[in-house]
C-alpha cells in the first residue's frame, strides 16, 4: 500500500470512530486503538505535508492564528425565533397555527444555550464555519470550527450542503476551563455560553481547540433540494451525514398537551443533562405548512421558542416609588423595564427599607439583576456596579409621606408615616383584608378597592360586608357586569364561615403575621377569649413573646378596634377557630410532617388547612425530619432538596388517594 492510500485508509478510520463516538453515542474502537491510528497519520502528514488533505482530523489541533474575521454573507437568512414564557402563549401559538394549518403536527427540540453557526459543505467536506452575527452577515471562523471534534470535517455523502447548528461547551468542558483560568490568575468565565462565544471567536485556533467546543446540528435551510419533506426528516438526514443531533430528547407532538407535558419532563431532567439548555423549540413539522405560514419581516411564523422561567434576569432600574403601608411604614420600590422572571411578567420589586437601599446602593439608570424570592416575590439581587453610569446620583430617602405630606419618623430601619388617618394607610389596610393569607375575598384587585374607597363603599373593614346595598349603583360602574358583580358579593358572603385565624390576620394586629394568628386562633380557640388575655399569659405561648404580646394587649385596649369586632359579630362573621377538631383517624397523614411546593390545582392553603385537619404537621422547609413533598407543577428548590434529601414526593393524585 503507497503512503497516500495508507493516509486515506487512516483518515477513513478515525472519521469512522468519531462518528461512532458522537453520532451513534455507540464506539467500536477503544481510545488506545484511535490514538495510534491518529499519531500515525500526523506521523505521515508530516513527512509527507504535499499528502495532508482538507478533511483530515489532525486539523482539530488548531495552529493558524487570524488577523481578523472576515464578514461573509449567508446566502438564506439565519432568522431566530420569538419568545415565549407560559403555558397560555403556547396555547395562542398553537391558535395561530390553526388558522392557517389543520390539524398541525410539531417537533420539539431542547434549546440550546449556545450560539448558533453556520457550516458549509461542498462535495461533502467542510469548507466554511460562520456565526449567525445579525442574521444577514456573519465572521468567517472556518480555522476555529474545525477545532470541534463533533463537527464532520467530511460527510457521509458528497453534497453541497449548508447545516445550522448550535455550537455550545458542555458544562465538563467548562469547569475544565475555569480551572485552567484560575491557575493562570484569569477572570473565569461567568457561564458555558459566554465561554463558548468567548472561545470561538479567538485569533489564534490553539486556543479554541483547548476549549473543546461542541455543535448540535438543528436545520438545514433548504431541506426540499434533499427530497426532505419535514423536519423530523431534517433531524434525521442530519444525523446520517454524520452530525450530532439531539435525538434522544428531541419529540413530535401533536396538540398543545403534549407540548406542555414535554416542556415540563424537559424541565425537570435539565440540570442533569451534560450541557445547559434554557428553553425547548416549537416549529411545525410539516415543510409545506411551514410555506403556507410564511415569515414576517423578522421571524418564522412557524416556529417559537419557549424559554425556561430565568432564575436570575438583567433590567434597567427606572425610578424608586415610595408607598404607604397600613401600619404607615413607608417602603421604596423599585420599578423597572418589564422582564419575564420565573415564567411571569414583572416590572417592581420592594427594595424594604432605607438601610437596604443604602447596602445594595441602588441608584436609578442601575442595571440590576431580579430574581424571585421562594419562586414567588421578586427581589432585587445586586446591582451590577461595573455597568454604573458616571452620572448616577445615590439613593436618597424621603422626609415627608407622598401621600398625606406628613413628617416621616424613623424607627430602626424603617420611616413610617404617624398620620393614622392618611388614606393610603387605610386603603392599604383594607387590601390586606381580603387577600389570600387573610379573608382571601376573591375579585377585588387593588385598584378596585382603591376606587371603591374613593367613591366612599369602602371606609372600613365592616363596609365590605354591607356592600350589597350599592349593587345597583356598581352596576353603572366600567367593568361590573351582573354576573361579576354577583361573585363578588358571594365572595364576600362566604368569606363570613372563615376560621378565626383568618380574621385575626386580616385584622391587621401589629407584629401579627399569617403564623402567629394561626397560634392565637389554636390557642385561644375564640375571639373573646384572644380580646380578654393579658400580657403575661400571651408572653408565654410558644412564638409570642413580649413585643407580639404588648401589640395584641394594646389593640383589644382600643375602644375603636372592639367596636369593629362588635359591628363584625352583627355582621355574621364568624368568630371561632373551626379546625379546632383534628381527626387524627388516618395513619399516613396524623403525625406526618409535609411540606407543600408549586402549583397545584387550588392554593396551598386549602391543601395545608386540609392536611392539619388530619393531623399533619405542614412546615414551609424541606429537613430530614420531612415526610412528605406535596409537590406541583414547576416546583422549585424545594423539591431538589427533597430528592437530595430522599424525601418521599408526591403529586395531587397521590395525596388525594392518601386524604381518602
Amino acid at each position: 500500500m503507497n503512503i497516500e492510500d495508507r493516509i486515506s485508509e487512516l483518515i477513513n478510520y478515525i472519521n469512522k470512530a468519531s462518528y461512532e463516538y458522537y453520532v451513534l453515542d455507540n464506539p467500536t474502537i477503544t481510545d488506545q486503538e484511535y490514538d495510534d491510528y491518529y499519531n500515525e497519520l500526523l506521523l505521515l502528514e508530516e513527512k509527507y505535508p504535499n499528502l495532508k488533505r482538507e478533511d483530515s482530523p489532525t486539523n482539530r489541533v488548531g495552529g493558524e492564528v487570524l488577523d481578523k474575521f472576515e464578514k461573509v454573507t449567508h446566502a438564506h437568512p439565519m432568522l431566530s425565533f420569538d419568545d415565549i414564557f407560559n403555558n397560555e402563549e403556547i396555547m395562542l401559538f398553537d391558535e395561530r397555527i390553526r388558522k392557517v394549518v389543520s390539524n398541525p403536527k410539531y417537533t420539539l427540540e431542547p434549546k440550546m444555550d449556545g450560539l448558533s453557526g453556520s457550516l458549509i459543505y461542498k462535495n461533502g467536506i467542510l469548507v466554511r464555519g460562520a456565526t449567525r452575527g445579525d442574521g444577514i452577515t456573519g465572521e468567517d471562523i472556518t480555522i476555529n470550527i474545525k477545532t470541534i471534534k463533533s463537527v464532520p470535517l467530511k460527510l457521509t455523502e458528497d453534497i453541497d450542503i449548508e447545516v445550522r447548528g448550535e455550537i455550545y461547551m458542555s458544562k465538563l468542558s467548562f469547569e475544565k476551563a475555569n480551572i485552567e483560568k484560575r491557575k493562570n490568575n484569569e477572570n473565569e468565565f461567568a457561564n458555558p455560553r459566554n465561554a463558548a462565544a468567548g472561545s470561538v471567536r479567538q485569533l489564534d485556533s490553539k486556543i479554541t481547540a483547548k476549549r473543546n467546543l461542541d455543535f448540535m446540528a438543528y436545520f438545514i435551510p433548504n431541506p426540499e433540494d434533499y427530497g426532505i419533506k419535514t423536519q423530523s426528516e431534517s433531524l434525521e438526514y442530519l444525523r446520517k451525514l454524520g452530525f450530532v443531533t439531539n435525538h434522544k430528547l428531541n419529540k413530535k407532538a401533536n396538540n398543545t398537551n403534549e407540548i406542555i407535558k414535554y416542556i415540563d419532563d424537559l424541565s425537570k431532567k435539565r440540570k442533569d443533562l451534560p450541557y445547559n439548555i434554557d428553553g425547548v423549540v416549537i416549529k411545525v413539522d410539516n415543510l409545506e405548512d411551514e410555506k403556507k405560514l410564511g415569515f414576517t419581516s423578522r421571524v418564522p411564523r412557524w416556529g417559537i421558542a419557549y424559554k425556561f422561567p430565568a432564575e436570575e434576569v438583567l433590567t434597567t432600574l427606572q425610578e424608586i416609588k415610595f408607598t404607604v403601608g397600613r401600619t404607615g411604614k413607608i417602603t421604596p420600590n423599585a420599578i423597572f423595564s418589564p422582564v419575564h422572571v420565573d415564567g411571569s411578567l414583572v416590572s417592581k420589586a420592594t427594595l424594604h427599607n432605607f438601610d437596604y437601599c443604602k447596602d445594595k446602593d441602588v441608584r436609578i439608570g442601575d442595571i440590576i439583576s431580579i430574581r424571585k424570592a421562594g419562586d414567588v416575590i421578586p427581589e432585587v439581587v445586586e446591582v451590577k456596579l461595573e455597568r454604573r453610569k458616571d452620572s448616577s446620583t445615590p439613593f436618597k430617602m424621603i422626609d415627608k409621606c407622598p401621600i398625606c405630606n406628613s413628617q416621616l419618623i424613623k424607627k430602626d430601619a424603617n420611616h413610617f408615616c404617624p398620620n393614622e388617618n392618611c388614606p393610603a394607610r387605610y386603603i392599604e389596610s383594607l387590601i390586606h383584608f381580603v387577600s389570600r393569607d387573610a379573608m382571601y375575598i376573591e375579585g377585588f384587585g387593588d385598584r378596585i378597592i382603591e376606587d371603591f374607597y374613593n367613591m366612599n363603599y369602602l371606609r372600613s373593614i365592616e363596609d365590605f360586608y354591607t356592600l350589597n346595598k350599592y349593587k345597583d349603583e356598581l352596576k353603572t360602574l366600567e367593568g361590573f357586569g351582573e354576573k361579576s358583580i354577583e361573585n363578588l358579593l358571594t365572595s364576600i358572603d362566604n368569606s363570613k364561615n372563615n376560621s378565626l385565624e383568618r380574621l385575626i390576620f386580616g385584622l391587621g394586629i401589629r407584629y401579627v403575621g399569617k403564623k402567629t394568628a394561626k397560634i392565637l386562633a389554636m390557642y385561644y380557640k375564640t375571639m373573646d377569649n384572644l380580646i380578654k388575655a393579658d400580657f403575661d399569659e400571651l408572653k408565654t405561648i410558644p412564638d409570642i413573646g413580649d413585643v407580639i404580646g404588648k401589640s395584641i394587649v394594646d389593640y383589644f385596649s382600643n375602644e375603636k378596634n372592639i367596636n369593629l369586632i362588635n359591628r363584625l359579630k352583627e355582621l355574621g362573621l364568624n368568630m371561632r377557630y373551626t379546625l379546632m377538631d383534628v381527626d387524627t383517624t388516618n395513619d399516613k397523614i396524623n403525625g406526618k410532617t409535609f411540606v407543600i411546593t408549586g402549583t397545584l390545582s387550588k392554593p396551598r392553603d386549602e391543601f395545608k388547612e386540609k392536611l392539619e385537619s388530619l393531623g399533619a404537621n405542614v412546615t414551609t422547609s424541606v429537613t430530614k425530619k420531612t415526610d412528605y413533598v406535596l409537590a406541583g407543577e414547576k416546583a422549585g428548590s424545594k423539591l431538589d432538596k427533597a430528592k437530595e434529601l430522599n424525601i418521599k414526593i408526591i403529586n395531587e393524585d397521590e395525596y388525594l388517594k392518601m386524604i381518602e
